[in-house]
């Protein structure tokens, strides 16, 4: 069903800037996740395990893909080569390419009544051309990838970083996330945020605002 266009929100000089992962996309769904366990061919509770554990890495982007592959297979006691790393990395890249039509409608509106977005997502860096140059690109002011900065969330650096690149004051920089840990710490260098739980409450957040 097409979400229905929202009213306006109008924030200004106030910048929203907006995590990627289970915020804008929408989580991995149960065939994703299958698809790519039966590919690595290892325990659910072990992969998982592994797959986070490394992860930090990779959005830092001082971890190459191949290198973060390794350190799962390692940890799970997988023998994967260069051809099956790809396809792991394949099938993990693309669970990630989804997209919230409610919390897209609730970027509209903020766009409508002219308040600028921004993105900022740990994410690594194969992630930045669909960021960048995905269909909702356009709505944001400035896109920062951590796999780019080689600074995560919730570093204080990276949201000192956004807040410069952006030429606001840390009061002027509202942060929605899905972990309450990023929240934190964009209030703790001054900013508010929100910890996205669906794109109803999220309106209703920034609505109070306005």
């Amino acid at each position: 069903m097409t979400p229905t266009a929202l009213p306006p929100i109008s924030l200004s000089p106030s910048v929203v800037v907006f995590d990627y992962g289970e915020v804008i996309s929408r989580e991995p769904s149960e065939a994703d996740r299958a698809a790519l366990l039966a590919r690595a061919g290892v325990p659910a509770d072990e992969f998982w395990g592994a797959y986070w554990a490394h992860r930090e890495g990779l959005d830092r982007g001082t971890t190459s893909i191949a290198r973060y592959w390794q350190a799962v297979a390692h940890d799970t006691g997988a023998t994967w080569g260069s051809l099956d790393v790809h396809e792991l990395w394949a099938i993990d890249h693309r669970s990630w390419l989804s997209v919230d039509p409610g919390t897209l409608a609730v970027l509209h509106a903020l766009v409508d009544g002219g308040t600028r977005i921004a993105l900022l997502s740990n994410a690594g860096a194969d992630f930045s051309g669909w960021l960048r140059h995905g269909s909702f690109a356009p709505l944001f002011d400035r896109v920062f990838v951590s796999g780019e900065l080689e600074l995560v969330k919730p570093e204080v650096a990276i949201y000192e970083h956004v807040i410069g690149a952006l030429a606001i004051e840390p009061a002027q920089l509202l942060f929605v996330d899905n972990r309450s840990e990023n929240v934190e710490g964009a209030r703790a260098v001054g900013g508010d945020g929100h910890v996205f739980t669906d794109a109803p409450a999220l309106e209703r957040w920034l609505r109070s605002l306005a």
